[in-house]
This record gives structure tokens, sequence and C-alpha cells, in this order.
């Protein structure tokens, strides 16, 4: 059925003047504001913001653009909650911290980022980088001289000494030095203020913090907590201060418990979450973003020999498996999830196999698509402008032939992209 479509229902006719819209036209459309399915669909596009969302496919006026999708599933725009657009691991990735320079890193992350663009995802956070080169880079694409997904960053992340992120584990002591706010490393309440004020002034987006060990840094431990709950607390008193978020890697449960009565956010990776932790997340709306394609690519690089340093490989070995199973058991108690991937451990740009991992562990595909728009809008607070396919909202729309909800894997194969009302991929 085709339907005239009126200058009444639309911004595309001022005055008389006919301006040029894009017309979507779409077989499936998953709005993600609900569970539910629209078939037959028109999306209207006029400047970055979608203007309307109809029923049937409207006939689109002289001058304007026709997006025929008859054959395929229209999408709000995918959000990867957890990556590292700057870096990559892979065999050396060790030695780059010796070997390259902060303008190595911002231009590795010119190429990473328009990979995640071209998978599909219009907007990221990025938590954690060396040199706060992801502030460079998320104003480049801001600006638009590079092209990219809409950036939220972290900057450096923040740890203790000898913590997580304390970027001088494994160096020989005369390398090691005694890093401070400045560089992300806090030891008592004032250290914790300072690093926080110190990434707002570094033009950070939000905070990320390490509350326990870590998989991939030389340091022995993955599950310990890393922060007091006196640290805990001024960080997250401060970050709301200057209206920031607050995002925490965790593994171990004591670490993540402080961090949830601190008030933080969001929980990334969460191996050893139980039911007591599940429970706190829901009593005070935490968010838990799961990371299960981390977990499954460190895993599987454990074996092969010499891949990783001899402290970080019995880590990889034991927390990779264990990931995808607490994401089974989180969904099913209720807990709030948001789409990440951590990529940078994995490769850029293959962020869509989370999907199918997350249904693999019993997630059906249609809460995945949601966890990777609707949730990643509010988590990031920005649900009035991303993340459901409605009129007002900005023109982040991604699609792929045939039904993702019957094969999550298409998710892996996005076949159009628009961002901002600006089509940057259309196969």
């Amino acid at each position: 059925m085709k339907i005239k479509y009126l200058c009444l229902l639309s911004l595309t006719c001022i005055s008389g003047q006919s301006l040029a819209a894009t017309f979507i036209h779409a077989g499936q459309l998953i709005s993600a504001a609900n569970s539910k399915v629209l078939k037959n669909m028109t999306v209207v596009v006029d400047g970055n913001k979608i203007v309307d969302v109809q029923s049937g496919y409207l006939q689109p006026g002289d001058g304007d653009q026709l997006i025929d999708m008859r054959d395929g599933t229209l999408m709000p725009g995918l959000m990867d909650m957890h990556t590292h657009l700057s870096s990559q691991q892979g065999p050396g990735a060790y030695m780059e911290r010796f070997t390259l320079n902060e303008a190595d890193y911002a231009l590795k992350g010119v190429s990473f980022a328009q990979k995640t663009l071209q998978a599909g995802f219009t907007t990221v956070r990025n938590l954690g980088d060396g040199f706060n080169e992801t502030v460079a880079l998320r104003n480049a694409i801001n600006n638009g001289s590079i092209q990219g997904p809409r950036i939220y960053t972290s900057a450096k992340s923040i740890a203790t000494t000898g913590g997580h992120a304390d970027p001088t584990n494994g160096r020989r002591k005369q390398l090691m030095g005694d890093p401070g706010p400045l560089d992300g490393v806090v030891n008592g309440e004032a250290d914790a203020r300072k690093a926080v004020r110190q990434r707002y002034k570094d033009g950070a987006d939000l905070i990320k913090i390490t509350a326990t060990g870590g998989v991939l840094s030389v340091a022995k431990s993955s599950q310990n907590p890393q922060f007091m709950q006196d640290e805990l607390n001024a960080i997250v008193a401060t970050a709301k201060d200057y209206g920031m978020k607050v995002a925490v890697h965790a593994h171990g449960k004591e670490g993540m418990k402080r961090a949830i009565l601190a008030g933080v956010d969001s929980i990334e990776h969460g191996t050893y979450m139980d039911a007591e932790i599940m429970k706190l997340m829901k009593k005070h709306g935490t968010y838990y973003v799961p990371t299960v394609m981390a977990g499954e690519w460190v895993a599987e690089k454990s074996k092969i020999d010499g891949f990783f340093p001899a402290l970080v490989r019995p880590k990889a070995a034991a927390i990779g498996p264990l990931i995808q199973n607490t994401f089974a058991k989180a969904y099913k108690a209720g807990v709030n999830i948001a789409f990440g991937t951590d990529s940078g451990v994995s490769a850029h740009g293959d962020n869509g196999r989370e999907f199918a991992l997350m249904v693999e562990a019993g997630m059906p595909a249609i809460e995945a698509i949601r966890s990777a728009t609707f949730h990643g809008a509010e988590l990031l607070g920005i649900s009035d402008q991303l993340g459901t396919v409605e009129k007002g909202k900005l023109a982040d729309l991604v699609a792929v032939k045939g039904d993702p909800l019957q094969d999550i894997s298409l998710l892996s194969k996005i076949n159009f992209v628009m961002k901002d009302g600006e089509i940057v991929k259309h196969e």
C-alpha cells in the first residue's frame, strides 16, 4: 500500500517549498521502545531528526530520497557501552606502551572508530585510554573532521597504586615511579576527589574506575577489592557534583558490593557476581554491562603459548569462561543490562558478535537488541535523544537484510548505517 505523504504530517514542506527528506521503507521496524516488531513501516528523516514514523509505505515527494528496505529490518543505531577505541590486543600489544606515543594511539583510534561505525554502532562509551587521546577523537568526530561513532569517554581510568589501571604495572622499578591523581592513580579520599576533577579538566564525559583486579593487567589478582569504601564514596560524590556518571570495572564480589553501595551507575564484567550482588543492583538501579565476548576472547587466547604474559595467562583461563554464565543468571534475576563488548580486547568492528553470545546464554533476541539501544541510552542518560525509533529523536538508524530475531548473526552484517541523519553505509 502506498500513501500520499502530506505536508501537514511533516517538516518537509514549508510555505509551499519542498525540502529534501529521506523516506525509508522498512519491511520490519524494531523501534526498541518496547518489544513489539512493526511491519511495513515508513520512517521519515529530515536533517538530523526523525520527523515521522508511519504504518504503510508512504510516497516521497519530488526531490525526496527513497531507501527501499522492504526485505530488511530497521532499528535504532546500536550502542556499545564498553569500548577502548585507541588500542587493540594482539601479539606484541604489551610492548606498545614502551614503543608508541600518544599520537600513535590517536591515529589508531581514527581507524578503529571508523570500523566501529561501519559495524552499526553509532554511539559508544570509551572506558579508559592512556593519554586522553579519545577526548581528541571525540572532538574530531563531533566537528566532522573524521568519521566515527558518537563517543562518551572516561579518558584515563582511575585506579589505586598497583591496581588494574595503574599504568606502571609490570615495569621494572626504575620505570615505575609513583603515579598520582594526574595519571589516574589514587590513595585516599583527597586523591580520589582530585582524580575526578582532573578527568573533568581533561574533558572526560564520565568516570571509569577499576574497583577490583583485572585480567589483562600485569598484576597477580583479578578479584581483590582495590578501593576502600571512603575512596569510592568520594569518587561518586565528586563525580555527581560535576554531572558525571561512574562506570566500574569489577570481577570480584567485594569490590562490586562497595561500588554499588557508593552509588555507581554500572558494573562492567561482573564475573563473580552472586545473588546478593544482583539483589543490590536491582535495589540501587545499577546497570550491568557483561562484555561476554571479551571473556570468550581471552579464554581462547589463553590456550596459546606466549600470547599473554605468564602472570596474565591463568587469569584469562579462569575468568574468561565464566562471564557468559554470570550474564545468564543476571538476566534471569532481572538486573538491568546494557550491551557492551570491551572491544579493544577483541577486534574493533566485531562488536556484533556479542549479540549471538547473549542469545546463546538465554536472552531473547529482541531484548539483546534493546540492551544495545533503549538500555544504552538509559544508561548514558540520553534517552530523550537516542535509543529508539520515534518522532523527534536523532536520526541514528541501522538495518540488516532479513530478520535478526530469527538469525541474530545478521547483526554482525549491518547493511545500512545512518548517524545523525547522514548515511555512512548503504549496501
